[in-house]
């Protein structure tokens, strides 16, 4: 459901990056930017936060630069600096007006409306941040900047549903303690609260394990989610350790659709605050070749500390 999202954002971000865009204000209120005039004739009938708003527009419409605008304004609280913004959006044809995609059936698309996105692209952080929630901005995308064979502008209009403030990163696991089940590595925590690991005497697994020691009360995790957390693995082979964020002394972010399989599917689910021991078989880690130090059957201990 975001795949015209996914090449259209990006490709937004890189070309007013460039380009710059209007100075915030000192009150934040959503601004303008681009052709705006082009966008006058939007007009949008809201649906609710579930259903594709109805949208009318004078045909053709064509912009040569990325544009923005709010083209309804709704009657929520103001959207502040720092908090995450979530939107459902509707992608048509700016020469036919064709839906390209409606994503209201699909959990809303979040945006952290942070100070790395206001230096990066101050016309998309100014779009929203100051805009009240319920609010519609419509952005068109210069065809070109698509990559797409036709030169078509396309209009993307959000809705802007809600806006909440980032959850804290926690410094530590915190939650309900588990006893696990015999068989498997143990975890001590040394002086310092690092934990470490004991292989001695373990069998090689035959699926991937996901134990909780500490079983956080956070949100649960999502496949697309980013995780800050804290971890140490080690070899199950010979209780090697070969990586350790606690050794670099600050936790890591990353998106779980992008590590080994044993971590995305071993941590989906999870919830923020958990302690989770990890045994995975080395098809769902690096493969018989390994990486680096990482080789075999892995076992890890990861601290769930937040998700985004």
């Amino acid at each position: 459901m975001r795949r015209l999202l996914a090449i259209l954002l990006p490709a937004l971000l890189l070309i007013t990056a460039c380009g710059g865009g209007s100075t915030p204000a000192a009150e934040p209120t959503s601004q303008s930017a681009g052709e705006v005039a082009k966008l006058d004739s939007v007009k949008v009938t809201d649906n609710g936060n579930d259903k594709a708003p109805g949208i009318e527009f004078s045909k053709p419409l064509a912009v040569t630069e990325p544009t923005v605008k709010v083209v309804n304004e709704g009657d929520g609280e103001p959207v502040k600096a720092g908090q995450t913004a979530e939107l459902a959006y509707l992608a048509l044809d700016g020469t036919d007006g064709k839906t390209l995609e409606d994503a209201y059936a699909a959990e809303p698309r979040q945006l952290e409306l942070t100070d790395q996105l206001k230096s990066e692209n101050a016309l998309i952080y100014n779009a929203f941040v100051g805009a009240k929630v319920g609010s519609h901005v419509a952005f068109a995308v210069p065809g070109t900047a698509t990559g797409a064979a036709a030169a078509s502008t396309q209009l993307i209009v959000f809705k802007l549903v809600a806006a909440k403030d980032a959850a804290p990163v926690l410094e530590k696991p915190e939650g309900e303690t588990v006893t696990p089940p015999a068989g498997l590595p143990t975890v001590k925590e040394n002086d310092k609260g690092i934990p470490e690991i004991s292989v001695e005497g373990i069998a090689a697994p035959t699926q991937l394990i996901a134990q909780d020691l500490i079983k956080g009360s956070g949100a649960a995790v999502k496949a697309t989610d980013t995780l800050t957390v804290n971890y140490v693995g080690v070899n199950l082979s010979d209780g090697k350790k070969f990586d350790s964020s606690f050794d670099r002394g600050e936790p890591t972010s990353f998106p779980l659709s992008g590590v080994i399989k044993g971590w995305t599917q071993g941590l989906e689910g999870k919830t923020v605050g958990s302690r989770v021991l990890l045994v995975i078989p080395q098809d769902l880690a690096y493969g018989e070749a390994g990486q680096g130090e990482a080789k075999g059957h892995l076992v890890f201990v990861v601290d769930i500390l937040g998700v985004k």
